[in-house]
């Protein structure tokens, strides 16, 4: 479920989008009946690193309809030609075939260089997700598409973090908000494994795979703090490392404290009902804390300290808000990450009208001014939102804000901040497995189908960018 209930506002900013969404670029049936028995479409530009791209699509039965509003789904190959030149494809990728969840990593590339690309199944070239306000797959050239590598951060790579959030483990139906008519939500094949858990064992296995050294679950581990399901997602976050050295987890408004009889044997919350999450993952102390990862000060925030029913703006309590300010205060020129579930503020997002995508305003504005007096901090993430976005807020230009797709639908992933003693990168990446890149396409078609424009990130800087910062102090893993 989409973390928040919208108002009367967010009804008519709905409505238009959705009213605006037959100006996007209509496909046509008879052409594509003549492509072939699978079409692709849906190609993006997924992860961008200064030495490899990773591209998805998906191939569809033309003129058939899966009961969602998309193509069923037809196995085929993937293939991805390649090279410096648009008119010389000379290098070819392929993904796995006989499946209609293509995933091809380009790599071997050279920083700072310029690629142009098709992907194309059975021969015929994937057409681009439409994004209203940003391009999915790159630069369009004529019938390629191109992008250029960044520069690796300076210096010696020293560790990697995997940033993640919204789990929602329990979750059975995804994509509602509030009480819209026209809006239906989807639920996971009959079947097969909950998407929930099926999202969070492959973000596990992905970021291994990856190389982070630690995991930071920035909230809504759950869908609504049910025990069970609190449990159950210690422990598939317990496969990745040992909780508070290996993997570090802030509460989201979904974990709050709940009424309740399903409730009733955890401790007595603070503000409401009864706190299971706190029992599950806080036992002994505050729901927030510093901890220091290899001379990083990470700072965890439990941006849903307060009294509601989580529909409403996030918010820290009063003492909450007094140590944050006094731990900058203790070594303002230490390097630090904080994350919390909800973004300080949110850019270009139809929902923020209510200020319940976001924590409250004027907190906000006075953690910018810490921001802006602690040198150290260069990082802020935050999930709730459920997309990828980049912002740099006026008040403390050294920061980046980077909100983070959810981990239980598409575009279902998780972004791993790569340390470097020169700077760091932030790269985006989809969960792989079989069954995960099944459901993320699947998930797409929450809002009618028009869930990417929403989620996937409008510019690639969005889901991957590089920052130069001095960060020499810090010391390698392991």
């Amino acid at each position: 479920m989409i973390c928040c209930r919208p108002g009367r506002r967010d009804l008519l900013r709905w409505s238009a989008i959705v009213a605006g969404a037959g100006l996007l670029p209509a496909l046509d049936p008879a052409s594509a009946r003549a492509a072939g028995a699978a079409r692709p479409v849906n190609l993006e530009l997924v992860t961008l690193t200064e030495t490899s791209a990773v591209l998805t699509w998906y191939t569809g039965v033309p003129g058939t309809d899966d009961g969602l509003g998309r193509m069923e789904p037809a196995p085929s190959d993937a293939e991805v030609l390649y090279g410096t030149h648009p008119s010389r494809l000379t290098r070819t990728a392929h993904g796995p075939s006989g499946t209609p969840y293509h995933y091809v990593e380009l790599t071997g590339l050279e920083p700072g260089r310029t690629y142009y690309y098709k992907a194309r199944s059975n021969g015929v070239a994937a057409t681009v997700t439409g994004l209203a306000g940003g391009q999915a797959a790159g630069v369009p050239q004529g019938d390629v598409f191109a992008f250029t590598t960044p520069q690796p951060p300076p210096g010696r790579h020293l560790f990697s973090i995997a940033l993640c959030n919204d789990l929602h483990l329990g979750e059975t139906v995804a994509g509602l908000i509030g009480q819209l008519p026209w809006i239906k939500g989807i639920s996971q094949v009959p079947g097969h494994a909950p998407y929930p858990e099926i999202m969070a064992r492959a973000l596990i296995a992905d970021a291994r795979a990856r190389g982070a050294d630690h995991l930071l679950a920035a909230g809504d581990v759950s869908s609504e703090a049910a025990p069970d399901d609190l449990h159950n997602a210690k422990g598939i976050l317990d496969t990745f490392g040992t909780y508070t050295q290996d993997y570090l987890v802030t509460r989201g408004n979904h974990d709050r404290a709940h009424e309740g009889a399903a409730y009733s044997t955890c401790t007595v919350g603070r503000y409401q009902g009864n706190d299971c999450f706190e029992d599950a993952f806080f036992p002994s102390g505050p729901s927030y804390f510093a901890r220091d990862l290899h001379g990083l000060r990470v700072i965890g925030l439990d941006t849903y300290d307060k009294p509601g029913d989580g529909g409403d703006s996030g918010g820290l309590s009063p003492e909450q808000q007094a140590w944050f300010e006094a731990e900058l205060k203790k070594d303002p020129d230490r390097p630090t990450l904080v994350f919390g579930h909800h973004p300080l503020f949110t850019e270009n997002d139809p929902l923020s009208v209510t200020g319940a995508h976001s924590l409250d305003a004027g907190q906000s504005l006075r953690i910018l001014g810490s921001y802006a007096r602690t040198p150290g901090v260069f990082l802020h993430h935050a999930g709730h939102t459920h997309r990828n976005q980049r912002s740099v807020f006026p008040l403390a230009p050294k920061v980046v804000q980077q909100e983070v797709g959810a981990v239980k639908e598409y575009p279902g992933g998780f972004t791993l901040l790569r340390v470097h003693s020169g700077g760091y990168a932030l790269n985006f990446y989809k969960t792989r497995s079989p069954e995960a890149r099944a459901w993320s396409e699947r998930s797409r078609q929450e809002l009618s189908g028009l869930w990417p424009q929403l989620s996937l990130g409008n510019r690639v800087t969005d889901r991957n960018s590089v920052v130069r910062r001095d960060l020499s102090g810090l010391a390698p893993a392991g």
